[in-house]
């Protein structure tokens, strides 16, 4: 079993600035389950990010502040015992208050995050993807007390991101920056500048404009073309692949399922399926199975 401790939370900032000067990002997969976990340990990856999409689709909830601090403790733990990686928690907009932020900041860290990610969206939060709804934005005055109350219930224990929905809401990179850079001056040890531009214009013209007074750091969902090496060329010190393995995974369990429907088999289309033992040994890297 891993701890918290062994998964490095006080060397992250540090990580980060390193990644920031080498031009070279680390790597963070989501996951919202101990599978995930192994796999992300299994292909290299330098971090765990606790998607609050991903979770709440795991729990078949809307992506819309349903879940709480302990939906993601939860998460947390298991992926902790897991693996032995440092584990970032998107917190959404914390409940949208500094006593709701305060609360969220001091549970995760006591169930081990190394990191939490707060963004600026005005409460009840949308999806960054979303079409049936429209997000708007919090005053930066309350987003900047919540980082206050984050960093007042954790100290240094862990890392603290503040993301800007900024462009999300059609802002323009100048005010996206803008907010990035209160928050920066407010506590945050890194910043997120969040785009869903699919040529990834707005993301490397953030990056162009970011003054670099934190780390930066990138969630790739919309501009996938561009590579780890081209977002640290860029300037990014941490690019997060926010929803991958679940939506792979989903892709994966209606292939089989369907080809299953059809020819009454569930290999017969093709489908690799992994051992019954590779299932026991992600708790138990001991166990054996004869299947």
């Amino acid at each position: 079993m891993t701890t918290s401790t062994e998964a490095g939370i006080a060397p992250l900032v540090t990580r980060l600035a390193t990644a920031a000067g080498a031009r070279r990002p680390l790597r963070a997969i989501g996951a919202a389950n101990a599978v995930a976990a192994k796999v992300a340990v299994e292909t290299g990856f330098d971090a765990l990010w606790v998607s609050g999409l991903e979770v709440s689709t795991a729990l078949g909830l809307p992506d819309e502040n349903v879940l709480g601090p302990r939906d993601l403790a939860d998460t947390v733990l298991a992926l902790t015992r897991t693996a032995a990686l440092p584990v970032i928690v998107d917190i959404d907009n914390a409940g949208g208050t500094p006593a709701a932020a305060r609360r969220f900041a001091g549970d995760l860290t006591r169930a081990g995050a190394a990191a939490l990610c707060l963004e600026d969206s005005a409460y009840p939060k949308v999806n960054s993807f979303a079409l049936h709804r429209s997000q708007a934005l919090a005053d930066i005055e309350t987003v900047t007390e919540q980082i206050a109350a984050m960093r007042d219930a954790v100290g240094t224990q862990v890392a603290l991101i503040a993301r800007t929905e900024a462009l999300i809401c059609g802002a323009s990179v100048t005010e996206a920056v803008r907010r990035a850079e209160a928050y920066a001056s407010c506590g945050a040890d890194a910043v997120l500048i969040h785009s869903k531009d699919p040529a990834g214009q707005q993301a490397l013209a953030t990056a162009a404009a970011w003054p670099g007074a934190v780390p930066l750091v990138t969630v790739p969902t919309a501009f996938a073309h561009l590579s780890p090496d081209e977002l640290g060329t860029a300037g990014f010190a941490l690019a997060i692949y926010a929803n991958q393995l679940s939506r792979a995974a989903l892709a994966a369990m209606r292939s089989v399922a369907a080809s299953f429907q059809t020819t009454g088999s569930f290999t017969a289309g093709g489908t690799p399926l992994s051992d019954v033992a590779d299932l026991l040994q992600i708790a138990d890297p001991t166990a054996r199975a004869c299947l």
